[in-house]
């Protein structure tokens, strides 16, 4: 089954997804990258900045650090 098939937001999704980890085979699928990175205590790309996805550190513990007052 293609991924088209299996979603069919997956355009929409695509064009809004700003993920840097284009090969991904759930990039544009959220609800499999959510289940994915979820197992795995972590949050999905798009959940941050630009800046902050390019380091590709998807730890909750990181997000956190990254809006925690200075």
């Amino acid at each position: 089954m293609s991924k088209s098939s299996q979603c069919p937001r997956i355009k929409i999704n695509t064009k809004f997804c700003t993920c840097t980890s284009v090969d991904c085979p759930k990039h544009g699928l959220c609800c499999e990258c959510l289940h994915y990175h979820r197992q795995r205590n972590e949050l999905p790309g798009c959940y941050f900045t630009s800046e902050e996805e390019k380091s590709l550190n998807r730890s909750i513990e990181f997000f956190v650090q990254r809006r925690s007052p200075k």
